[in-house]
C-alpha cells in the first residue's frame, strides 16, 4: 500500500500540507539564536548569549507573592472575560496615565498574552489585504510578518546610523502612496536603542493626521531611557491623533516578565472591541494567575524597574566602549532598551580565519563557531551589515562576551 503523502511534502490530492499563508512565515531570529545558544549551553558549551531581549533579573519579589497568593484562590481556576481581568483593564489604563500622561478608559484597553500577541491583533484588525504599512528599518523581527499575515504590504522606510537609525518626516512622506494605511513606530526601539525626540514625535504625529494615516506604537520600552532621554507616547504628543492611533505594552521588559505572558493593546473603543472578539476566539483570556500578577506590577512602584535601569545603564556604557574599540566595529550609543546595533559593513569582504565573509549572516556564524557567541545578524531587522547585541546579560558575561569578539575580529584581514 502507498503512504497517503508524497516525498515532496504534498498530499495525493496536491494540496500543499501547509498554507502558504503559514508556510511564508520567517522563524523568528531572535529566538531561534536564543535557543541555539541556549542549547549549545545545555550541551556544556560556554556559550554566551546577546540574542534575546530579555532582562536576566528576577521578577520582583511582590509581583511573584501575588501569583502565589492568587493559584490558591479558586475564582483564578476559571476563565475570565476574553478581554483580560476588568481591574486589571482600570489598572493598566491609570499606569498609562501616570507613566506617560495618556488618559484612556478600561474599555479602551485589551489584554493579551504577552505584547506579541497586541501586535499580531493590532495589524489583524485594522488591515485589509492590499493595505500598505511604512515600516522603519531597522526593525524588530515580528512585524513585517504580522502585517503580512492580515494581508498588509510592508513598506520599509531605512535609516542608519548616520541618523541615529531613526527615520524622518521625508523619508515617510516619499513612501507613502495612495495605499498607505498604517505607521508602525516603534520607541525606544528594538534592535537599535534609539529614541524619538519629543519634536520628532510630534513632528510624525502631525505628518500622520494631516493624511488621514494610523499609528500603531510600540512602547514596551518606555522606562528603559538614559542620557535624558524621554519616551513620549504619539497619542500625548498630538492629541488629535487618538483616535486613529493604537498603543502597544506590556509587563516583560519594565518588571523582567518575559515569561508571564501579559501585554495589552490601547485604542479607540470600537476597534479594542473587534479585537476582543477576535481574541475570544483566537486565545480568549490570559492565564489568571499572570494577569492577578500583572495587576500588582502595573498597580506598585517602579523602584525595581528604576534599578534594573540603572544596571543596563552601566552595561550600555560597557559594551559601546568596548564595542568601538573594535578595528571595523562602528557602534552608535543607544539612548533606550537594551540593544546595541553596531555596524559591522568596514568587515565584510574580508577573511577570517581563512573563511571570506559574505554578509552578517555569515560573520554571526562564524562567532558563534569559533568564540562561542551568539549575536543576530541585521538581515534579520531589514539591514544587513549589522549586529544586534542584548546587553541585558550579566556584566561579567558581557564584558567576557565581546571580549571574545575582540579577539576573533582582530583576526580578519
Amino acid at each position: 500500500m502507498g503512504t497517503p503523502e508524497t516525498t515532496t511534502g504534498t498530499s495525493t490530492s496536491e494540496h500543499p500540507r501547509v498554507s502558504q499563508r503559514i508556510a511564508g512565515i520567517a522563524e523568528s531570529a531572535t529566538l531561534a539564536v536564543d535557543a541555539k545558544a541556549k542549547a549549545l549551553k545545555a550541551a556544556g558549551r560556554p556559550v554566551i548569549g546577546f540574542g534575546a531581549g530579555e532582562p536576566d533579573f528576577p521578577t520582583p519579589e511582590a509581583i511573584v507573592v501575588a501569583a502565589q497568593a492568587a493559584c490558591a484562590n479558586p475564582r483564578n481556576h476559571r476563565y475570565t472575560p476574553a478581554g483580560g481581568l476588568p481591574e486589571l483593564r482600570e489598572a493598566v489604563a491609570a499606569k498609562t496615565k501616570r507613566d506617560s500622561g495618556y488618559e484612556v478608559t478600561a474599555a479602551q484597553v485589551l489584554i493579551t498574552n504577552g505584547g506579541k500577541q497586541a501586535v499580531y491583533q493590532a495589524f489583524a484588525t485594522i488591515v485589509d489585504p492590499g493595505d500598505e504599512v511604512l515600516l522603519p528599518a531597522p526593525y524588530w523581527t515580528t512585524y513585517p510578518e504580522a502585517i503580512t499575515l492580515a494581508g498588509g504590504v510592508p513598506v520599509q522606510v531605512t535609516a542608519d546610523e548616520s541618523t541615529d537609525y531613526l527615520v524622518t518626516v521625508e523619508q515617510l512622506e516619499a513612501a507613502r502612496t495612495p495605499k498607505t494605511k498604517v505607521l508602525l513606530l516603534c520607541s525606544p526601539s528594538n534592535p537599535t536603542g534609539s529614541v524619538y525626540s519629543r519634536e520628532q514625535i510630534t513632528a510624525i504625529g502631525e505628518w500622520a493626521l494631516e493624511h488621514g494615516l494610523w499609528v500603531i506604537t510600540d512602547e514596551i520600552y518606555e522606562h528603559l531611557v538614559y542620557d535624558g532621554a524621554e519616551s513620549v507616547s504619539l497619542p500625548v504628543a498630538v492629541p488629535a491623533m487618538a483616535d486613529r492611533t493604537i498603543v502597544l505594552n506590556g509587563v516583560a521588559k519594565t518588571y523582567a516578565m518575559t515569561g508571564w505572558r501579559v501585554g495589552w493593546m490601547i485604542g479607540p473603543a470600537d476597534v479594542v472591541k473587534a479585537a476582543a472578539n477576535l481574541q475570544s476566539h483566537l486565545t480568549s483570556n490570559v492565564a489568571n494567575v499572570s494577569q492577578r500578577a500583572a495587576l500588582e506590577a502595573v498597580s506598585g512602584p517602579l523602584d525595581a524597574a528604576h534599578e534594573m535601569r540603572v544596571a543596563f545603564d552601566r552595561r550600555r556604557r560597557t559594551i559601546v566602549d568596548m564595542l568601538s574599540a573594535i578595528p571595523g566595529v562602528e557602534c552608535p550609543t543607544p539612548r533606550g532598551a537594551f540593544y546595541v546595533y553596531p555596524s559591522v559593513k568596514a568587515l565584510i569582504g574580508k577573511k577570517l580565519r581563512g573563511v571570506e565573509i559574505t554578509d552578517t549572516v555569515q560573520l554571526a556564524a562564524l562567532i558563534l563557531e569559533h568564540v562561542e557567541v551568539a549575536v543576530v545578524p541585521g538581515e534579520a531587522f531589514g539591514t544587513p551589515g549589522y549586529l544586534r547585541l542584548s546587553y541585558a546579560l550579566g556584566d561579567d558575561d558581557l564584558k567576557t562576551g565581546v571580549t571574545r569578539m575582540a579577539e576573533l575580529l582582530a583576526e580578519v584581514d
